[in-house]
């Protein structure tokens, strides 16, 4: 238990705000978030692409993309995860989950789906086109 990482937050209510929402639109991807991902971070097993390294600091980002589905990935992007692993101090800074307009506004309000994707509330028309145009494609 020598290399136990511990987790720490940039902005811990704004953090799990979103998280709160990837569990209420996207429950594939929390549970792989909280039962696959952190577990394996926790032990020191990086996942996901490094973004980017600081030798001063002794830090790497990732970007650990979720399990999204492909029209969600369309429409609005991929659910991705985003971290800092501080190597020396044993600490990972879990910084965000993009995409953020969407599940910040998932937060707020009740969203509603089309098709299985989430629909905004400030531009609903557009997200619907675009899910009509990617059916339309897809076919």
């Amino acid at each position: 238990m020598k290399n136990t990482y511990i987790f720490e937050y940039l902005d811990e209510n704004d953090f799990r705000k979103k998280e709160r929402s990837v569990r209420k639109y996207n429950m594939l991807a929390y549970k792989k978030l909280t039962f696959t991902y952190y577990p394996e971070l926790r032990k020191g097993t990086f996942l996901g692409k490094v973004v980017s390294k600081n030798d001063k600091d002794k830090t790497v980002s990732y970007e650990l993309q979720l399990p999204t589905d492909e029209l969600f990935k369309k429409v609005h992007g991929p659910i991705i995860l985003h971290y800092t692993v501080y190597t020396e101090k044993n600490i990972i800074l879990l910084t965000n989950i993009t995409p953020e307009g969407i599940l910040d506004e998932g937060h707020r309000a009740e969203l509603s789906t089309y098709k299985g994707v989430m629909i905004s509330k400030t531009n609903p028309e557009k997200d619907m086109f675009k899910i009509n145009l990617l059916n339309t494609l897809g076919k």
